[in-house]
């Protein structure tokens, strides 16, 4: 069950002042991604605790990066944003991004601090558990003066999520690149993401998440029905970063989309089917879907 809601800082296109991106460079549909991206290192074998796992899976991941390469992999175009060690995993998630061809001009390097890593303890139904190393990793250091301005201005939608709130000095760089996105006249798209063995506690996450919800004007919410696809599970990571890559690109080529609901029911089933593509194989980025797969999958490929 899913549902994008909208704020009521919304404007449509047709609206007297119609958002600024129209009147945006040539490529006015990008979406930028900002946040974190790091390696999953998911077990090869499900139903098992990590000291059970006989061995893992290497897969990239980090929720903003999810969306952009699930937004690049649709046909659409798209830029991620964050932070990464210098180290041999951030320059080959860096390159992850490249050959997804996601714009990574926004991506900086630390040489204080490791890539962010997460062991994932997978169920037999395809849930999962994370364990987290990043005390603190390179994507929580970014600060406000590496932020790539221009990208920013360029976005038509500028997505993000709650990771990077938890701590400084990250959390006043998405402030700013929120604060410059929305006056560039970008859409805010705020993905909620709880993970609360990063937050202090429970009431900090809830804070903390909270602090910027009525500045966006997409939020990702588990409320509402349309049809979902039937498929079997392997490993859920991903899936609803999927699902929001979906939606995202549908808007980014079409603003007036919440003003038809026909039309929105139907970015949203495709939405649905790009998660259930995930679902099918283990990892995030590795088993997000083309839009081929998407439309085969929901039985619309053409003849």
């Amino acid at each position: 069950m899913w549902i994008v809601l909208i704020s009521s800082n919304w404007k449509c296109v047709g609206d007297s002042n119609d958002h600024a991106s129209n009147m945006k460079g040539a490529n006015d549909s990008l979406v930028v991604c900002f946040g974190e991206i790091l390696i999953d290192f998911v077990p090869t074998v499900a139903g098992v605790s990590l000291a059970e796992a006989p061995a893992f899976k290497k897969a990239p991941g980090g929720a903003p990066a999810n969306v952009a390469v699930g937004i690049s992999r649709l046909g659409g175009s798209s830029a991620f944003m964050g932070k990464l060690g210098d180290d041999e995993f951030g320059y080959m998630l860096s390159d992850i991004l490249k050959q997804n061809n996601v714009d990574n001009s926004g991506v900086r390097f630390d040489s204080t601090a490791r890539t962010a890593l997460a062991f994932v303890t997978l169920k037999d139904d395809g849930e999962r558990e994370f364990l987290f190393f990043r005390h603190p990793s390179a994507d929580m250091l970014l600060r406000e003066s590496e932020l790539d301005i221009n990208l920013l201005e360029q976005a038509r939608i500028f997505h993000y999520g709650s990771i990077s709130l938890i701590s400084e000095p990250c959390r006043s760089s998405q402030f700013a690149a929120m604060r410059i996105a929305k006056k560039s006249g970008s859409i805010l798209s705020y993905d909620p993401n709880l993970r609360l063995a990063l937050w202090p506690s429970a009431e900090a996450a809830r804070e903390g998440i909270m602090s910027i919800w009525d500045q966006a004007d997409v939020i990702k919410e588990f409320t509402g029905r349309v049809p979902g696809v039937k498929v079997k599970p392997v490993d859920t990571t991903g899936a609803g970063d999927a699902f929001v890559g979906g939606m995202l690109s549908n808007l980014a080529s079409n603003l007036n989309l919440f003003e038809d609901e026909k039309l929105l029911r139907e970015a949203l089933l495709f939405a649905n089917a790009c998660g259930a593509v995930t679902v099918t194989e283990r990892g995030a980025i590795p088993a997000l879907p083309t839009k081929d797969a998407v439309l085969e999958l929901l039985g619309k490929v053409p003849a």
